[in-house]
């Protein structure tokens, strides 16, 4: 497994692999150095481990393994570009991975000293995907399926052309690998276009398998080679909880395994502290009967087992908390997995299939947590407007005494197709350390409670998810350790859209720090890296210039003008999914008015600030988040 730091001199982010001894308990490091060591695989045979590594070139990820017992690591591959995840082949001779050549432009700058020093001159875009946050303007290039020998290292281009093919697996028996690619003409207008393919490990031609119409990912192979298991959901628009399919190799047809339970199969859990797992295949049982996978609900992920044949389950992990990766042992009588609660960072732990004993089998940072004083966490059911259920959570400060009243901050989720819950939040600690109510809950348009409650603000931005999170300030309110005429309120990405409509419908808050916001779902249309996805989001399927009204309403900067409450602004400079002009257009707004309001940009940083950016950064974040609130709150 891999363990992250970050060096306090630089700034720079370095990771490890570490080995855990299932039996024993005991922890080894496996590599040193101040590298960025990734992606972990066993071989086959388990003598060895493959991982990508930066450690010849800091920009350049490589192919390297090194052996159990020790020793230099070998670099393997030698290419240029950028690698996303590989895999083993059965027999252990070759990786299958998901690679992008650099473009030839960017290889000439590096190379001629004129160039690299005068920079790119301009950009040449003729596709409508050509920017994503964290990752900028993107490349020409496309991810085509290679592989690679494990011993030469020489690598060889499966697919190639015009589209990006991605998530490469072996069958059993290492003649083909599957992998999933939309190559409609229209592929950027066309999302629900993925299909799974199948191509021979030596080469040739590629076969389409017949499947859903509908989004794809994770997709396994049976153990006998003679299925596929993926993940997916139909087409149409994003409101869909994620479901479980499996179909023939030969062909056939799909079938769909667990829609009849209105449950996510997905991560959908947030926090602030890891900036994303890779999502794990579903994993079958070794006869085939069954596959394994995440869910989330009610604020948690658990972890299921489904019956291959009619769809019912079992729960297997189901603790108050977030499974976020997991991995079988060879007879499957173990599952290690990665652990996130709400009173601790992810964690290593072990299940014992058949006694349902759990170990954890890594406890990072407990010292640091146990020299703390941690408030305490309150789980609420309580009734929203419409009569509706909604769950929620409070944190109070540590030292909680209730014949006091204190300040509080309401939190509200990014997304909006995500849940808060029991995993680890530093901003809400942070803030509740420092003599804070923090309050957080998930309302209509989240996931984790079924179709029905994520579908409800299809269209409808601002309606009934602003009613949801207006019952939840109601009802933390009434506490009696509620200082009424001390409550604030903040939320980044869709929380900020939520925080900017709110101080646009009530000053019944004191303070706001809209963070990453959406303030314009207009301009938001042509200046996100989504850009026309908002049509299935919040556009019944228009364009802003055939639906100005739709889009207008749901905009919180139509409210604007009734704001009065103190704000704060928080943006990041390079956030290409709600680009910084959203919040420049709050700002402006507030400052004409003469509403007290601050804007902190962020220089270099993209939307996932908060989870991933510099350390100093993400420090300096949480410092004026606080300093907004003591200033009128406290």
């Amino acid at each position: 497994f891999t363990v992250n730091r970050v060096d306090a001199k630089t700034e720079k982010k370095h990771s490890d692999l570490w080995l855990a001894h299932v039996d024993t308990g005991a922890l080894q490091q496996f590599t040193y150095g101040d590298y960025s060591d990734t992606h972990p695989r066993w071989s086959p045979d388990g003598s060895a481990i493959a991982f990508l590594s930066n450690r010849k070139d800091e920009k350049q990820m490589q192919l390297y393994v090194l052996p159990l017992l020790g020793g230099e690591a070998r670099p393997v591959s030698d290419m240029t570009g950028s690698f996303a995840g590989f895999e083993w082949s059965p027999d252990g001779k070759q990786f299958v991975t998901q690679f992008r050549k650099k473009d030839e432009a960017a290889i000439e700058r590096e190379e001629d000293p004129k160039k690299k020093e005068l920079g790119i001159v301009s950009r040449h875009i003729t596709s409508l995907r050509y920017k994503g946050d964290g990752a900028g303007y993107l490349p020409a290039e496309k991810f085509h399926i290679w592989t690679v020998d494990a011993d030469s290292g020489a690598g060889t281009q499966l697919t190639d052309g015009e589209f990006d093919e991605t998530e490469p697996h072996w069958s059993p028996d290492g003649k083909n690998i599957l992998f999933v690619s939309n190559r409609h003409p229209q592929w950027e207008l066309n999302p629900f276009e993925m299909e799974l393919y199948l191509i021979p490990a030596a080469g040739g031609e590629m076969q389409q398998l017949e499947s859903h119409h509908g989004r794809k990912n994770a997709a396994s192979f049976s153990p006998d080679g003679q299925f596929i298991a993926y993940l997916g959901a139909p087409a149409g628009d994003w409101y869909r909880n994620t479901r479980l399919y499996i179909v023939p190799t030969t062909g056939g047809g799909s079938r769909e395994v667990t829609g009849h339970h209105d449950l996510t199969l997905s991560s959908e859990s947030l926090t602030d502290t890891a900036s994303g797992t890779t999502a794990t295949r579903p994993t079958w049982s070794n006869d085939g009967r069954f596959i394994t996978t995440i869910t989330s609900r009610n604020g948690c992920q658990q972890l299921r087992k489904f019956s291959v044949e009619d769809g019912s389950f079992e729960i297997v992990i189901d603790e108050p908390g977030a499974v976020l990766s997991f991995n079988f042992n060879a007879d499957q009588s173990k599952i290690a997995y990665l652990w996130g609660s709400m009173e601790m960072t992810e964690q290593l732990h072990l299940l014992d299939v058949a006694s349902g004993d759990i170990k954890a089998l890594t406890s990072f940072n407990q010292a640091l947590f146990d020299e703390i004083e941690w408030g305490e966490v309150e789980e609420v059911w309580f009734t929203g407007k419409d009569g509706n259920d909604l769950q929620g959570w409070i944190l109070k400060p540590p030292g909680f005494d209730p014949n006091q009243t204190y300040p509080s901050i309401l939190e509200i989720h990014g997304g909006p197709m995500a849940q808060y819950g029991r995993y680890f939040m530093h901003e809400f600690h942070f803030l509740a350390a420092s003599g804070y109510v923090v309050y957080f809950s998930n309302p209509r348009g989240g996931q984790g409670y079924g179709e029905a409650h994520l579908r409800a603000i299809m269209n409808q931005w601002g309606t009934v998810d602003y009613d949801d999170v207006m019952s939840w300030a109601d009802y933390v309110e009434q506490q009696p350790y509620i200082d009424k005429d001390r409550m604030g309120v903040t939320g980044g990405s869709y929380g900020g859209y939520m925080t900017t409509l709110i101080i646009g419908k009530t000053d019944r808050f004191k303070a706001a720090v809209p963070q990453r916001l959406v303030s314009n779902l207009i301009s938001f249309y042509g200046s996100s890296d989504m850009n026309w996805s908002t049509e299935g989001l919040i556009g019944d399927n228009t364009q802003p210039w055939n639906n100005l009204e739709g889009y207008w309403k749901q905009s919180p900067i139509s409210y604007i003008g009734n704001a009065k409450t103190p704000t704060l602004v928080i943006h990041s400079e390079m956030d290409y999914r709600c680009d910084r002009e959203q919040g420049e257009q709050v700002f402006a707004a507030l400052q004409r008015m003469g509403v007290e309001s601050e804007m902190v940009l962020f220089p270099g940083e993209s939307h996932g600030l908060s989870r991933g950016g510099r350390t100093d950064r993400r420090v300096q974040r949480l410092s004026h988040i606080l300093r907004w609130f003591e200033k009128y709150l406290k």
